[in-house]
């Protein structure tokens, strides 16, 4: 695939990523590439998770470009956003496969990719295409809940059943985890998956490190909305008291940027609360802090050996 033009595909067009017009970056010239995936087709509690997408956009016109705890401004980042994906099709085998499509011209290209959801079920097709360009690729999950089912209300692509399609391609490592089946925690020792639950990961004080020296050279990230303190973020499906704090979040990812080669990532399951700006806004600034620490000081840190 050229990495000239940017993917064909349905879509609608929105506002893109800082509220910055195409023409200023284009996608040839980006080095992050943001891709709208307003899916909401599993949920199975509050829905919501299509309008995500677009308050998320919507949010980052009001954001600063200089980021202060890296003292970097993202203005030096080429960020080109793609047109929000139109999924209309019932059938989610197609609709993960229009996706993996996507994001494998993206991931082909080397740009570093940010798929904004939409529920947790677009992650197994984004990894899918990462694996394809980054090889072997291990998966950071944060999030409340495990997603480990094999199916789920009769579907194995449900979004309860995102990480054991992510295991189908790599080993992962979950954090924040609060919420499970028993199925799910009977089966988890047998897969390729750490666990690090909310209710006791917190007892070893370098927990951080721990959770980064079980990881591979390359990561994706998945971050489900969830997966954070539900006093911070409310807005959110099916909502798990506990979670991560904003400071125990950003440590966690600066961690996990400076010691690894991630290589995209997703932020999922956001279910806008009408009237209220402070949950998509808080996305919209999770966006930029990835880019911090994805691109500042780029030339000061070799990669891994073997990438």
């Amino acid at each position: 695939m050229s990495d000239l033009h940017p993917p064909s595909y349905p879509h609608t067009n929105l506002t893109v990523f800082g509220d910055r017009p195409f023409e200023t970056i284009g996608y040839a010239g980006a080095d992050a590439v943001i891709l709208p995936i307003p899916l909401d087709r599993t949920t199975s509690y509050v829905q919501g998770t299509r309008f995500a997408p677009r308050e998320i956009l919507a949010a980052s016109s009001q954001l600063e470009t200089w980021d202060e705890e890296l003292e970097f401004d993202l203005e030096e980042v080429g960020i080109h956003t793609l047109p929000e994906m139109e999924l209309p099709s019932e059938d989610l085998e197609a609709v993960a496969t229009e996706i993996r499509t996507v994001a494998t011209h993206v991931f082909s290209a080397d740009k570093f990719l940010i798929g904004v959801g939409g529920e947790h079920s677009i992650t197994p097709a984004l990894v899918a295409a990462a694996a394809r360009h980054s090889s072997p690729l291990h998966v950071l999950q944060i999030d409340a809940h495990a997603d480990l089912r094999d199916t789920y209300l009769g579907s194995r692509l449900n979004h309860a059943c995102a990480m054991r399609r992510v295991l189908e391609t790599c080993a992962s490592t979950q954090v924040g985890i609060r919420s499970l089946s028993r199925e799910e925690a009977q089966v988890a020792p047998t897969l390729q998956t750490r666990l690090f639950f909310d209710t006791r990961m917190r007892r070893d004080e370098n927990w951080i490190a721990d959770v980064v020296d079980g990881l591979g050279d390359h990561v994706y990230v998945t971050i489900d909305c969830d997966g954070l303190d539900l006093a911070l973020m409310p807005a959110v499906g099916t909502p798990e008291p506990g979670g991560l704090t904003w400071p125990e979040l950003t440590s966690l990812l600066r961690s996990v940027f400076s010691a690894r080669r991630v290589v995209g990532c997703d932020i999922v399951e956001l279910c806008p609360i009408p009237g209220l700006v402070a949950h998509p806004f808080l996305c919209a600034k999770l966006i930029l802090k990835i880019l911090a620490y994805r691109f500042a000081r780029r030339d000061q840190r070799a990669p891994p050996e073997g990438v």
